[in-house]
């Protein structure tokens, strides 16, 4: 059986991530984890100039990345280490131009099953309290 994440350190979710996905800091030190509970997660993206579309707001693939990101380590909060877990559906919905300054999302799972996981995330600006974009997205689980 694996370890629950969700009684990790958020020091041993950053080494995990820096170990199987060093992609996400490509640019620095942009992704941190927050928080992590049971099937919930709240993760920080740092704002960094890559992140801009024409008209200086942060891109959709910038703000994908961060929910993407985010609902997967939700998601080892409650299976524990599986690092083979993808996503197999993923929806945005973009609510507001998110100015250029760190992103958050807050991340919660409305199922986990043996082999699918639903969950949704809420993305915000830094300091707003309206939110820039909705995730709803499907993860799969393997065999672990």
């Amino acid at each position: 059986m694996m370890p629950k994440f969700a009684s990790f350190s958020l020091a041993d979710i950053d080494a995990f991530l820096r170990r199987d996905f060093p992609q996400i800091y490509i640019h620095g030190e942009i992704f941190s984890v927050l928080e992590i509970g049971h099937g919930t997660c709240q993760m920080r993206m740092a704002y960094h100039d890559s992140q801009l579309r024409p008209g200086g707001t942060i891109s959709g693939p910038a703000m994908m990345a961060l929910a993407d990101v985010a609902l997967y380590v939700a998601l080892l909060g409650a299976i524990g280490e599986v690092p083979l877990a993808v996503t197999t559906n993923f929806s945005i919905n973009f609510l507001k131009k998110p100015a250029p300054r760190a992103l958050i999302a807050g991340c919660r799972y409305l199922k986990i099953g043996k082999t699918l996981a639903v969950g949704e995330s809420t993305l915000f600006s830094e300091g707003d309290e309206a939110p820039v974009a909705h995730v709803t997205a499907t993860y799969a689980i393997p065999p672990h």
